[in-house]
């Protein structure tokens, strides 16, 4: 297994560079064929390629036809190029180190391990199973929503081979959903210095929408909002004729998608000299805490008990393509990917001693549902 994950994360593929995604894919198609799995490629203009990869259940005729849990996931990462030259992996007191390794290249090799562990047990798989791999999640996953969307609904359970939440492994039954907005506002240039009163401050506007937008956050419903970037003006003595802030939305109910996209667009100038124009929205539905995850965390939870560990739940703030899966009422289950830290940050590592049981785990989900 650390050697699957050290191959995957030194082929660096960043989520803009095609070319390098592509050898990735290539690499991993060949793995999945290996292991008896039809390949489809979904192939892309600017992404990398997404890997579709279809196994049927053993002969027995009641297993092909039931509905295949589908096993999600990506294969793009948030390093650029080059990154493997000052982020090597390595092996450092039972961890594995590099980039990729946690987010999410070991719930890949874990899909690869849990699938060729059951086929040797039951001489095929006990029923079918569909491997979804996209390019573009860590990026928004635009090029590849529709169609997560289209193979989940043909599926009975979709589980999430995600990092796991802490070093206690917790898996992810509800996440948030994510927006981005861009507050853009157009005023008057002017010289700042031989005749300021004839220019409309784009900066100032801003200045007074942050205020307003900041105040759209209800941290009680799990609703928060970040003005993360903000940018404006050309020059310190000219009079600024444009200004942007970035703003970053996470909502725990679907329904405060349509509440916080109504105050966005209900945002009025306090200068009725400058214009605003708001574009954006959420772009991901809430992972909420249905029925359907419920009972599949509690047929995980039993499986780990016989296993030998106490598995836990949790929520989190982050997305991932498991919220569009669970949006649609399809039972889904997250964070079932490698234990470990770091997260796009330069100590990302997963614990090499947790691979076999997680691996062991998604293989008796597989074989129980």
């Amino acid at each position: 297994m650390v050697e699957t994950i050290r191959q995957m994360a030194e082929m660096e593929s960043p989520s803009f560079s095609k070319a390098s995604v592509d050898v990735l894919g290539a690499w991993l198609a060949a793995r999945f064929e290996n292991l008896g799995g039809k390949v489809g490629v979904d192939p892309q203009p600017w992404f990398g390629n997404h890997l579709r990869v279809d196994f049927p259940g053993r002969p027995a005729a009641a297993s092909r036809r039931r509905k295949p849990i589908l096993l999600l996931g990506h294969f793009d990462t948030v390093y650029e190029m080059g990154t493997l030259a000052k982020m090597p992996c390595k092996i450092e007191k039972g961890r594995l180190y590099g980039p990729g390794v946690f987010d999410m290249k070991s719930g890949i090799a874990l899909m690869l391990y849990a699938i060729e562990a059951l086929q040797g047990v039951y001489e095929g798989l006990p029923r079918p199973v569909r491997v979804w791999l996209v390019t573009d999640e860590e990026v928004g996953s635009e090029s590849s929503r529709a169609m997560t969307e289209k193979l989940a609904k043909q599926c009975a359970a979709v589980l999430v081979l995600e990092p796991s939440a802490g070093l206690r492994g917790a898996l992810k039954t509800s996440r948030k959903g994510v927006g981005e907005y861009k507050v853009r506002v157009t005023g008057r240039a002017a010289h700042a210095g031989l005749d300021p009163g004839a220019g409309q401050s784009a900066i100032v506007e801003l200045a007074h929408q942050i205020e307003r937008i900041a105040a759209f956050g209800d941290p009680k419903r799990g609703l928060t909002v970040n003005v993360g970037v903000i940018r404006g003006g050309t020059r310190t003595n000219v009079v600024a004729a444009e200004a942007v802030a970035e703003v970053d939305v996470r909502i725990q109910k679907l329904g405060d998608a349509a509440r916080i996209d109504r105050k966005f667009r209900g945002l009025r100038p306090v200068n009725r000299n400058c214009k605003l124009e708001i574009t954006g929205g959420v772009n991901r539905p809430p992972m909420e805490r249905g029925t359907g995850t419920v009972e599949l965390f509690a047929k995980a939870q039993t499986l780990a008990r016989e296993i030998g560990w106490k598995l836990e739940e949790t929520a989190v703030g982050g997305g991932s393509d498991g919220n569009f899966t669970a949006a649609l009422g399809v039972p889904t289950l997250d964070g079932l990917g490698g234990v470990g830290d770091g997260a796009h940050a330069a100590h990302e590592h997963v614990v090499i001693e947790e691979l076999p049981r997680r691996a062991a785990l998604i293989a008796g989900l597989l074989a129980g549902l």
